[in-house]
């Protein structure tokens, strides 16, 4: 499938800001089921734009901007082929040893209630790790609601799993902290899922997340808990970290602009002359 993306993020300062940096990882890379055709970021305002790779293998861009700045939009805008790998991630960047993705992290640490629920959902997996991360997957998806009010992005997967609520983050945050818990390395993944709806078109107000999780013998397998599915064909995916924060689109800071107001839209559209298989 042949997947357009555009995301804008709209940044506005009042009073305006005197500078800021931000760090965006917002290109995609190409590995084996995601060919990246064409991949460009846009400002509204001046900036430099400098390009590195970061720890975990992820595109990453640091946007400096000088003042005054009353409003700033970043977009990233391009086309990516997909195929369906059913969750299955080859080809990829790997630059860390795969027991780095048991490490903690204050997002996706578990208490005995977590533990127990992991424990359980996963159940025997000594001879099939792929099923009980599939048990796992069913379980999240059938007891966590989701829902866009409670929770918010440092909202933690011990918090989510009290309120049995949340977004796909708070989703993958809990299945990440259960697999680790049980002992399999797992990781978040950042980017953006194309829908079906009248026009073949979904808006959004952020993009998506899920989950990869380490199997013996196959490597890294995603999984997708706020849907109950392993990635597909419709999943395009960016960046991947520990937790939330190493994955996120856009993190920064700024001088001066104390009230800030941020407006965020996702459209994600299967490309023309694009068919799904």
């Amino acid at each position: 499938m042949r997947i357009h993306i555009n995301h804008a993020s709209s940044y506005v300062y009042d009073p305006p800001a005197t500078s800021a940096i931000q760090i965006l990882r917002l290109t995609p890379r190409s590995f084996g089921g995601q060919t990246v055709r064409k991949w460009r970021i846009d400002l509204s305002h001046d900036g430099v734009l400098r390009q590195r790779v970061d720890a975990f293998g992820n595109i990453v861009h640091t946007l400096s901007l000088n003042g005054p700045i009353s409003e700033v939009t970043v977009t990233a805008e391009g086309e990516v082929d997909t195929q369906d790998t059913h969750g299955v991630i080859s080809d990829s960047l790997e630059p860390f040893p795969t027991g780095l993705y048991l490490r903690e992290t204050s997002l996706t640490e578990v208490d005995s209630e977590l533990a127990a629920f992991a424990a359980d959902s996963v159940g025997d997996f000594a001879s099939d790790v792929l099923a009980g991360l599939h048990r796992l997957m069913s379980a999240v998806h059938g007891e966590i609601a989701f829902d866009t009010e409670p929770t918010h992005a440092a909202t933690t997967a011990i918090e989510a799993f009290k309120i049995r609520s949340g977004v796909c983050q708070d989703l993958t945050h809990i299945f990440i902290g259960c697999a680790r818990s049980v002992g399999i390395p797992a990781r978040y993944a950042g980017g953006y899922l194309w829908k079906v709806d009248g026009e073949h078109r979904q808006h959004q107000e952020a993009g998506h997340a899920w989950a990869e999780a380490y199997v013996p013998d196959l490597g890294w397998v995603g999984f997708d808990p706020a849907n109950g599915i392993c990635p597909a064909d419709g999943h395009v995916r960016v960046a991947i970290g520990l937790d939330y924060l190493g994955a996120a689109p856009i993190r920064g800071s700024r001088t001066g602009g104390p009230n800030e107001k941020l407006d965020v839209a996702v459209a994600v559209t299967q490309a023309a002359g694009s068919r799904q298989e």
